[in-house]
């Protein structure tokens, strides 16, 4: 049985990239796929983002998460930074915060623009229940949020994060954190994948705690999910399940497709996936069944992450392994503002 400790790995702190490089498409991009029984444990190539035009076929859907960051970072009463995760049906959001503790529920905070927020209910694992005394918080957060850049920057925000830690294709407010893996694709390159004869899709997953919490406990089974709300329309689900083959952008994009397929083996409807909008709780690990994705493009990801326990799943924990080890070795930049790799699915 695996625990945590197996999805451990050695990183050098310089390789972890707080700032993005000059130009969206200049990243690098491993591509990592299978050998065959006798050929070693992995094919790996190093290449560029804009190379992930030469794996195209016509027929393939490549599928992106358009969800859009918002400025979910704020300080209340001057002393509580708070960080939200997730809306909720009542109107309410969560939020991490490292005092909450000392914070009761009908106890009310002010913001540095003079907006209030009432603290609805505590909990250990999600942080905050808040509710925002206003008419539109997004124009609240507008003003006095700044965008949650993973702890691992250690740096606060600066001004081109507004722009760079967004796709440029993002649309629906509700992430806290970007689908990095689709920072790479500028106007040109998405134009380019449908010369090549690709279709592109964008569904929605609002990035939370769900994706990017450690995993505290060394048995997997243990780990809790935070949900995370997702839509694949039926006209998407049409499209996707119409692929040659389904190339995900991102894990977020993957969980969210790979739900639907889920979701879709209750009904024995649909080829691939069925239409999705609902949260979702996924927790991928070696063992998965996938059922929707057959390649999948993603950045590099924190050791002993539920993340990097997906690309396991999705790859091959030996061979995803020998990609990272050849990845410090080459010096790849890692996590949210760094490089990229291109997974090919390992069949069971």
């Amino acid at each position: 049985m695996l625990t945590t400790s197996d999805f451990d790995f050695e990183l050098p702190s310089d390789l972890i990239a707080s700032h993005p490089l000059p130009q969206r498409d200049a990243s690098r991009m491993l591509v990592v796929s299978p050998c065959s029984p006798t050929g070693g444990v992995v094919n790996i190539s190093d290449r560029h983002i804009r190379d992930f035009l030469d794996y195209l076929c016509p027929g393939d859907v490549v599928v992106f998460n358009n969800s859009r960051v918002i400025p979910a970072r704020f300080m209340a009463d001057n002393k509580y930074e708070i960080t939200l995760h997730t809306a909720t049906d009542d109107g309410c959001w969560w939020g991490l915060c490292k005092k909450f503790t000392k914070l009761a529920p009908g106890q009310k905070l002010t913001l540095d623009d003079g907006t209030q927020i009432e603290i609805i209910a505590q909990d250990t694992d999600s942080g905050l229940k808040i509710k925002f005394l206003c008419d539109d918080v997004f124009a609240v957060l507008d003003r006095v949020g700044k965008m949650p850049l993973p702890p691992y920057m250690k740096r606060e925000e600066q001004l081109d994060d507004r722009e760079r830690y967004q796709t440029v294709y993002s649309s629906p407010l509700g992430s806290m954190a970007a689908p990095t893996a689709g920072l790479h694709f500028t106007p040109e390159l998405l134009n380019e994948i449908c010369a090549r004869g690709a279709q592109i899709v964008n569904i929605t997953l609002h990035v939370g705690a769900g994706t990017w919490m450690p995993v505290k406990t060394d048995n997997l089974s243990e780990h809790k999910m935070h949900s995370e709300w997702g839509c694949i329309t039926d006209a998407q689900a049409e499209i996707i399940n119409g692929a040659k083959r389904v190339i995900a952008v991102g894990t977020t994009s993957l969980r969210l497709l790979e739900s639907a397929a889920m979701h879709n083996r209750d009904h024995a409807k649909y080829r691939r996936v069925a239409p999705f909008c609902q949260t979702t709780d996924i927790f991928i690990t070696p063992g998965y069944k996938f059922g929707a994705v057959d390649v999948l493009l993603t950045n590099f990801h924190l050791p002993k992450s539920t993340l990097f326990m997906l690309v396991s799943a999705f790859s091959g924990l030996p061979e995803m392994q020998a990609a990272y080890s050849h990845a410090v070795a080459e010096k790849y930049r890692f996590f949210s503002y760094g490089d990229c790799c291109l997974l090919f699915r390992k069949e069971a």
